[in-house]
């Protein structure tokens, strides 16, 4: 399978790890072999519930015997689809009343930025430097490494960046601006959370010269954070939310989100102002739905700070520099990156699943279920320092 793996399917770097996956449950994944690893990365932020959680699996078997795709986007009415729709609605500030479904996080940002540009007039976009919005013509024009960006030129026109978390450069967001996008807490980056006020000043430079503030939530979202959404942290409303990867548990979905006023402008002048065949596909949105039903009916959220607090507590080790992030999206911090890679590749051999980040080198991100067990963290934990005991006496 490995051989077959390496000739037949794209590779998205030159060394994958290429584990060979047999089954998934809960915070546990199998390889062929049978050996058994705890899952500390979850898909990358994906399975909020773990893997394979009983009542999503119902949900989607549910659905099956009903119907699967019928139509594009937005035409007919599918129960699952409208049920998620009102679902994250009802748990949002008023000013977020109706929800674009799209097939991922990626697909999203390319929605959310034709509804600032037509909903504005203006075609300026300001992004974050080493953010991370996907990988699409759209989402990489907003990416913030320009070394990501070479050999696909040219990308959108009129993109400007500014440094995350540093006000003087507020000063670019003018009445040409149609939108400033930022990650709620950027991820690639280092998990970096926005200092105190950033946001509110942000939202505020916004307001001032008529631009709309975009928020990623695509990877805080969905209780990571301890809050639905990790803007609620931060007493700040944006104009439009992107949403993605923990929202469907395990299933690929994403959405935007805004007011009804700035979402009509997609309908008409002209019409189908953002198609997509398979967004608000039946089956994904059943398995979207139950995964955030479970996340307040088994009070996942509530549990998140108490899990954060037991991972800073138990990583405590001479290599570790810092612990970057907020709630279960937390990012270990090293001096070096070979200590980085050591510890990802060395943890497989011990059966615990880590994983890197896209541009900050000397971390590792831990992002596992939130429905992970306190045992399980001390297990991984444990293991984790075990590792970085053998780096530190080598």
């Amino acid at each position: 399978m490995k051989e077959k793996f390496l000739k037949y399917q794209a590779k998205t770097t030159p060394n994958p790890l290429g584990l060979e996956i047999y089954k998934a449950k809960g915070s546990y994944i199998w390889d062929k072999s049978g050996k058994k690893y705890l899952d500390f990365v979850a898909g990358v932020s994906v399975n909020t519930v773990g893997h394979r959680h009983p009542k999503v699996i119902k949900k989607i078997k549910k659905q099956l015997n009903h119907y699967m795709h019928v139509m594009v986007y937005g035409e007919y009415i599918q129960k699952p689809t409208v049920e998620l729709c009102e679902y994250i609605i009802n748990k949002l500030p008023n000013k977020l009343e109706t929800i674009y479904l799209t097939n991922s996080g990626t697909e999203a940002i390319e929605g959310a930025l034709k509804l600032a540009k037509k909903s504005t007039n203006r075609r300026e976009l300001i992004a974050a430097k080493n953010s991370y919005h996907g990988s699409t013509q759209g989402a990489l024009s907003l990416l913030g490494v320009e070394k990501q960006k070479k050999g696909y030129e040219p990308l959108l026109p009129e993109v400007k960046f500014i440094r995350f978390n540093n006000t003087n450069d507020l000063n670019l967001i003018t009445d040409k601006t149609a939108a400033v996008v930022l990650e709620t807490i950027q991820g690639g980056a280092g998990f970096i959370l926005p200092k105190k006020n950033y946001l509110k000043l942000v939202e505020k430079k916004c307001k001032k010269v008529g631009a709309l503030l975009i928020l990623d939530e695509i990877q805080p979202g969905f209780g990571r954070t301890g809050k639905l959404f990790g803007f609620e942290h931060f007493k700040i409303i944006p104009d439009i939310i992107v949403m993605g990867k923990g929202m469907g548990g395990g299933l690929p979905i994403g959405a935007f989100c805004s007011s009804k006023k700035i979402m009509k402008l997609l309908e008409d002048k002209p019409k189908h102002g953002h198609i997509s065949t398979f967004a608000g596909n039946p089956i994904i949105t059943a398995s979207a739905l139950a995964t955030i039903k479970i996340l307040y009916k088994e009070n996942l959220m509530d549990s998140i700070d108490k899990k954060e607090m037991l991972f800073r507590e138990k990583l405590k080790h001479p290599l570790i520099k810092k612990i970057n992030g907020k709630g279960l999206m937390l990012a270990i911090i090293f001096d070096n990156k070979s200590t980085a890679n050591t510890l990802v590749i060395d943890a497989i051999d011990k059966g615990l699943i880590l994983f890197w980040l896209l541009w900050e080198k000397k971390a590792v991100r831990i992002s596992p279920p939130l429905n992970i067990t306190e045992k399980e963290i001390n297990k991984g934990c444990d293991i984790i320092l075990s590792i970085l005991n053998k780096i530190k006496t080598a």
